[in-house]
């Protein structure tokens, strides 16, 4: 395994190559080797990455049924990201699979790296349609603000990431919450702690913003 590898993690879920992708680009603009970027699900090459993105769409059991079906992929994340502290990134439901449980179409177990339950979306506007699609403005904790993957973000595009998505994470230790958007009250858009980030938006799709986050994420040393 060549030093530096980022593992985009296959196990079936949908924005796979759109992530890769923009991974690769953010690794060209801040001058890495868009070559370590690589898509497996293996979970050989997992355990020896030196960063880890999970990407994901759709909903939440069938996810983590489609990571839990590699085989040791679950024990590779623990070995590579719980254990050894490389740096992690989810992104939207790759996000969310860092919860303690999901309630869409009942209960499921998610990672348990961040505290809280994936819920669905209920805006306290009638007239605020789910699923929550677009751009909206993020807003960051004085936490989000001082993260080195958030550095800059406020200032890029008004801040505004785009979102696709019906249920988020709620519940979360105020602490691990880093960012949220209004959505007819608020709703959980970055979460971390440690060596773990998550984003509820695609970076993939969030133009300039979301591309300073994957730079960020590239030279992030937790």
């Amino acid at each position: 395994m060549s030093a530096g590898t980022v593992a985009v993690i296959d196990y079936g879920s949908g924005n796979l190559r759109s992530a890769a992708k923009a991974l690769e680009r953010a690794a060209r603009e801040s001058g890495r080797d868009p070559g370590l970027i690589r898509v497996t699900s293996d979970a050989r090459v997992v355990a020896a990455a030196e960063r880890v993105v999970l990407p994901g769409v759709g909903a939440f059991a069938d996810c983590m049924a489609g990571l839990q079906a590699l085989p040791g992929m679950i024990a590779a994340l623990d070995e590579a990201v719980a254990q050894r502290g490389r740096p992690f990134l989810g992104i939207c439901v790759g996000m969310q699979l860092l919860a303690t449980e999901g309630l869409e179409h009942g209960h499921h177990a998610g990672l348990g790296w961040i505290s809280g339950q994936v819920q669905a979306i209920a805006p306290a506007d009638a007239s605020l349609k789910v699923p929550h699609m677009g751009w909206n403005n993020l807003r960051f904790s004085e936490r989000g603000l001082a993260h080195p993957v958030l550095a800059g973000l406020a200032d890029l595009g008004g801040g505004h990431a785009y979102f696709v998505h019906s249920y988020h994470l709620a519940g979360a230790h105020a602490s691990q919450v880093l960012g949220e958007v209004d959505y007819g009250g608020p709703v959980t858009a970055v979460v971390g702690r440690d060596n773990i980030i998550g984003t509820q938006f695609h970076p993939e799709k969030s133009q300039a913003l979301g591309l300073a986050l994957l730079g960020n994420f590239l030279g992030w040393r937790p």
